[in-house]
């Protein structure tokens, strides 16, 4: 189910993924399209960020899903330029000294950062953008863009994230408590959003729909949260 941290008045009652209404001699009013808006989606590791991205991006491309810039080693199922882009670290260091990161943040020993080109384009097109980062990426996107919407996902508890965590590969006793330490600071973190989805075990489509729940209410906000690209980004 999804949580309102800070209240948001949409403006009706029904949602639809349509911004049209009916006037007063029956016939359909056809709004402009709303001002494109910046979806954030954050949450520790282990919680499903990855999987309810792909499902949203396969069920709406007309959005522009931001990838994003990693050093880490691609996955087996994991395609460079459509999953991440996969860098060396001497490459994601060069981008950030040029300014071209609209965040970035060190994980496990990796690094991640979105390129700000990755909402350029799409915001120049009036795009809806879906970004994927971890909490404190996501913290540093609500600095430079306030109005971006940012979307937790969790799990039902703290012990349904543990198994999740330790199960991916072997790690030292060190490596395992450093995942999880993190996985707590980020539950600790969910009350800095706007939305709160648990991603429960089995209930990956219901979250997805939650997700996109969350963008048609968004979309219909009599006061939509128009953001802007601070210059310095530019």
């Amino acid at each position: 189910m999804t949580m309102l941290n800070t209240p948001r008045n949409t403006g009706v009652g029904v949602l639809s993924s349509r911004r049209q209404f009916t006037g007063a001699d029956g016939e359909p009013i056809e709004l402009p399209p709303s001002s494109p808006l910046l979806f954030v989606l954050s949450g520790p590791a282990g919680v499903g960020k990855d999987t309810i991205f792909n499902k949203l991006r396969e069920r709406d491309n007309s959005r522009h899903y931001a990838i994003t810039v990693t050093t880490r080693l691609p996955r087996s199922n994991e395609t460079n330029g459509v999953h991440y882009h996969f860098r060396s670290q001497e490459q994601l260091m060069q981008m950030h000294a040029a300014g071209e990161f609209l965040e970035w943040a060190e994980v496990y020993g990796n690094y991640f950062g979105t390129p700000v080109g990755e909402i350029r384009g799409a915001y120049a097109a009036k795009t809806d953008t879906m970004m994927k980062v971890d909490v404190q990426g996501a913290a540093m996107i609500k600095r430079a863009i306030p109005e971006a919407v940012l979307i937790f996902i969790g799990p039902s508890s703290y012990a349904e994230l543990v198994p999740r965590l330790t199960g991916r590969k072997p790690e030292t006793m060190q490596q395992r408590e450093t995942r999880l330490e993190a996985a707590r600071r980020a539950l600790e973190a969910r009350h800095q959003f706007d939305y709160m989805l648990v991603n429960r075990d089995g209930g990956l489509i219901r979250t997805v729909d939650d997700v996109e729940n969350i963008i048609r209410t968004e979309k219909l906000r009599t006061q939509p949260p128009v953001y802007h690209i601070p210059s310095h980004l530019t």
